[in-house]
Order: structure tokens, then C-alpha cells, then sequence
């Protein structure tokens, strides 16, 4: 009974859910709660006052937690092995990869080497700027901001705030500013 009732929540999630308006007009209230419904039948955990926007694509939903007070932004497109901390704030247009392909046996085609998946992990109180992208194997530490376009190849340690492509350091959140 389990089984279909995820299988239930995993079309209605695509069929219905996932189309209904965003969550940023007042009226539209209900779409947010209809698609933490869902989600929370489809992730492996999820927190309390979840948001997921609208067009967000997630796969099968299986092997994804996230905290409480998190969202995931407008048209996002991740997938699990992942894990979303507390108070993580995601932009439009995330795209958080956890498998990719390998290239290295010149006898295969790259389309059918595909590498293990690999867990990303995104720690709390982070935010994840628009467009970002987030390869596999990646574990991003507590206090980051990751700038608008980044594209993140490795782990990111906390407090940091990082950008460009690929992703550098180019501060970080916890250092007093010489002129103080």
C-alpha cells in the first residue's frame, strides 16, 4: 500500500502539482502546500515550512532530504542522492547533479559509461544564487553563498562565499573586514 501510494503522490506531484502557480502571489497559498504534500510522501525526509516552487523537476524524489524552513527555487532540476540542510535558500534555475558519465574506456560510447551516483550535501543556512550548478560528489559547508551563475566542481568550506566557473573562493562570511 506504501508503494502505491508514492507511485500516486509521483504523478500527482508531475501532473498536477508541479504546473500549479508559484508561491510568491498571496492567493496562490495553496500550490505550496499542495506540493509540500507531495513532496513529503516522495523525499526521504522532509522539514517542516517547506517550499518548493513551482516547474521544480526532482527525479523520482527518492534519496532527497531537506530541513525545515528550506526551498527549493522555480524550475530547479535536482536529484538524489542529495541532502538540503536547514534555512537553505535555492534560486531559480538550480541545477544540482548527483551521477554523470565516464569517458575513459575509448571502446564505449560516453553515453553508456555512466558513473555511480554520488551524494551532494548542502549544509544549513545557505544560500544558492540563480542558475547555479552543482556537480556530483560536491558537500557544501554551513554559511555559504554561492553566487548567481556558479558552477560548483568542489566541496566548499563554510562561511564561504564563492563564484565564477568554475567556483572560487572569493570571501568568507566570517572574517572581520580590515577597516573595523
Amino acid at each position: 500500500m506504501k508503494k502505491l501510494s508514492y507511485y500516486i503522490c509521483l504523478i500527482l506531484y508531475y501532473f498536477i502539482g508541479k504546473n500549479l502557480p508559484g508561491s510568491d502571489v498571496f492567493y496562490h497559498m495553496g500550490s505550496k502546500k499542495i506540493r509540500r504534500f507531495l513532496v513529503r510522501r516522495l523525499f526521504d525526509s522532509c522539514g517542516k515550512e517547506v517550499n518548493v516552487e513551482r516547474n521544480v523537476f526532482l527525479s523520482s524524489g527518492r534519496g532527497i532530504s531537506i530541513g525545515d524552513h528550506s526551498g527549493i527555487g522555480l524550475n530547479a532540476r535536482i536529484a538524489g542522492p542529495l541532502s538540503i540542510g536547514n534555512d537553505v535558500m535555492m534560486g531559480p534555475n538550480v541545477m544540482i547533479f548527483t551521477q554523470n558519465h565516464r569517458n575513459d574506456d575509448l571502446t564505449i560510447p560516453m553515453r553508456l559509461q555512466t558513473a555511480p551516483k554520488q551524494k551532494v550535501t548542502i549544509g544549513d543556512d545557505v544560500w544558492i544564487g540563480a542558475g547555479v550548478i552543482i556537480l556530483p560528489g560536491v558537500t557544501i559547508g554551513n554559511g555559504v553563498i554561492v553566487g548567481a551563475g556558479a558552477i560548483v566542481t568542489k566541496d566548499v568550506p563554510d562561511y564561504a562565499v564563492v563564484g565564477g566557473n568554475p567556483a572560487r573562493v572569493i570571501r568568507y562570511r566570517n572574517q572581520r573586514k580590515e577597516n573595523d
